[in-house]
C-alpha cells in the first residue's frame, strides 16, 4: 500500500476529537524506496514522536535502572507476587520486606519489557506496523507489547472514552510515548 493512501486510512480512524491534531508524517519516503518506513507523529504540528530521533520531549529510557527510578511508573503488587517471593526465600522474612522484594522483581520484569519495545520501536518498520495494526482487531493493539500498535490503539475511534477512562491503571505499566497518547486521548494534553 502506498504512503498516501495508508496514511488517509490510519487518520480516517483517528478519534473525532484528534482530528486535524494528530498527523502521520514521512520525510523524503518516496525518494528511498528501500529505506525502511521512517514515520513520526506530530500533534498541533509539533513533532511528538520519532521512531528514530530520542531527542524529543517524550522520556526515552537508557538503562534498566532509570525505568526502576521513575515515579510515573507505578507497578501493582498482587497476593501472588508476595506469596511467590515467600516460597523463593528460605526462612522467615517479615512482610515488609517481602513486599520490597516482589516490588523489586516485577520492576526488574518490567524494565526488561519497557525497554525491549523501546529497542523495538527504533528497529521498526512503521508501514509494517501500520498495516499489521488494519488488520488485527483494536484490543490486541491495545494489549499488544508494541509501542506504535498502542499508540495507534489509542488514537483509534473504535476506542470509546469510557474505555479509555477504564484503562488509568494499565496506562501506569506503559512507555511514556504510550501514556503522552492516553493524556491526549484523554484530553488532559
Amino acid at each position: 500500500m502506498s504512503w498516501s493512501k495508508l496514511k488517509q486510512h490510519l487518520e480516517g480512524f483517528l478519534s473525532p476529537s484528534l482530528n486535524g491534531r494528530v498527523e502521520y508524517r514521512a520525510p523524503g519516503y518516496r525518494y528511498l524506496p528501500d529505506k525502511s518506513g521512517i514515520c513520526y507523529f506530530s500533534v498541533d504540528k509539533k513533532n511528538i514522536l520519532n521512531m528514530s530521533d530520542k531527542t524529543s520531549s517524550i522520556r526515552w529510557y537508557q538503562t534498566e535502572l532509570e525505568v526502576k527510578n521513575d515515579p510515573g511508573i507505578q507497578i501493582p503488587i498482587s497476593s501472588d507476587d508476595i506469596e511467590a517471593v515467600r516460597k523463593g526465600t528460605k526462612g522467615p522474612v517479615p512482610e515488609d520486606r517481602l513486599i520490597v522484594m516482589a516490588r523489586s522483581r516485577k520492576s526488574s520484569e518490567h524494565a526488561k519489557e519497557l525497554l525491549s519495545a523501546q529497542a523495538s520501536l527504533v528497529k521498526s518498520n512503521f508501514i509494517v506496523v501500520a498495516n499489521k495494526f488494519l488488520t488485527t482487531p483494536v484490543e490486541e493493539s491495545l494489549e499488544s507489547n508494541d509501542i506504535l500498535l498502542n499508540i495507534l490503539a489509542l488514537v483509534d475511534r473504535r476506542v470509546g472514552k469510557k474505555r479509555i477512562l477504564n484503562m488509568s491503571e494499565k496506562m501506569m505499566l506503559k512507555h511514556p510515548a504510550v501514556r503522552y497518547f492516553y493524556e491526549l486521548r484523554r484530553g488532559g494534553v
